[in-house]
């Protein structure tokens, strides 16, 4: 066997067909295949739950995952989360640095909160040098409601204000699907994970995957009550999936979601995000973006494992977002 083992063939039992097989399906690496279940294995291959049971273990003696670990160990793996800035003082510390990789935030509000503006963002200054607030990595944008504009991204290029930065470069680093229902935009995490793969000892690995909106489709396409358990089950494996690939790349998760209006609030604010817990509970980060007075803009950290809730104002310019 190979001293430091990367492909699927230094599995035992994996020969070349089978490995074929598993990465045609979307098991492009020795971690998602240490992550998967046996069924879902044993289906795609080809072979006995018996014999995918086998594989998945030696998958995770490989990967080093699956087991207990020390909170030494946690912490360690803690010392490798990076955080992407937004460029804005204020809502940099209110998410505690920026957006945190291994980790997916949401950003829910109604239409015209900034959602989109703050993707269209990240996903600019994700390409920058770390030591500038950046991740010096690339962007796979998975839009369900044709929501991305490569026009934008050139105003935020030109918006950095710095000498030398090629709009059409930044394009380039950006990679865009388009999810036309909620069974494509599942199977798209799938191809994302294959790109990230391909990329990943590229000049811009892929440091940010960002789905806007995450629940537009599944809403759309599962109306009425009767068909909410079947989605929640959906989205919440969505978002599972979402979550491996993050963890396997050290890379940001960005998700906007849309907000409906709750009748039971007399007091307060009556909004809140589509997905119930499922989403609530998954998400790593939540923050909840709603306009103010002369174009301001203002982003609540509603919930966090580690920060305290708080508020920060930005302003969403043709230049990118900016301080107020």
């Amino acid at each position: 066997m190979a001293e430091h083992p990367t492909e699927l063939e230094d599995l035992p039992g994996v020969g070349p067909s089978i490995a074929e097989k598993l990465r045609d399906a979307g098991f492009p690496s020795i971690e998602s295949i240490a992550t998967a279940s046996p069924v879902d294995l044993a289906e795609v291959a080809e072979i006995g739950e018996s014999t995918a049971k086998k594989i998945i273990r030696a998958a995770r003696d490989l990967a080093d995952i699956g087991g207990f670990k020390t909170g030494k160990d946690i912490f360690e793996q803690r010392k490798l989360v990076k955080k992407l800035k937004t460029l804005v003082p204020e809502l940099d510390a209110l998410l505690g640095g920026g957006l945190e990789t291994q980790a997916i935030t949401e950003l829910y509000g109604e239409f015209g909160s900034g959602k989109s503006q703050i993707a269209h963002q990240a996903a600019v200054n994700v390409q920058l040098p770390e030591d500038i607030g950046g991740l010096n990595g690339g962007t796979i944008f998975i839009d369900t409601e044709n929501t991305f504009r490569p026009e934008r991204i050139e105003q935020m290029v030109t918006g950095l204000g710095m000498d030398a930065q090629d709009p059409e470069a930044f394009l380039e680093n950006i990679h865009v699907a388009r999810a036309h229902t909620s069974d494509h935009q599942m199977l798209l995490i799938e191809s994302a994970r294959e790109l990230a793969e391909e990329l990943k000892n590229s000049e811009k690995p892929i440091r940010l995957f960002i789905v806007d909106s995450l629940t537009a489709l599944f809403r759309a396409e599962y109306a009425g009550r009767g068909t909410l358990a079947s989605r929640q089950q959906k989205l919440n494996r969505h978002m599972h999936d979402l979550f491996k690939l993050v963890d396997e790349h050290n890379a940001v998760a960005l998700v906007t979601n849309q907000v409906m209006s709750n009748p039971a609030v007399f007091f307060g604010d009556p909004t809140k995000p589509i997905g119930g817990n499922i989403v609530g509970h998954t998400a790593t980060f939540r923050v909840y973006l709603r306009k103010s007075k002369g174009g301001k803009r203002i982003a609540r950290l509603v919930d966090s494992p580690n920060l305290p809730e708080g508020e920060a104002p930005f302003m969403v310019e043709q230049a990118g977002l900016k301080p107020c």
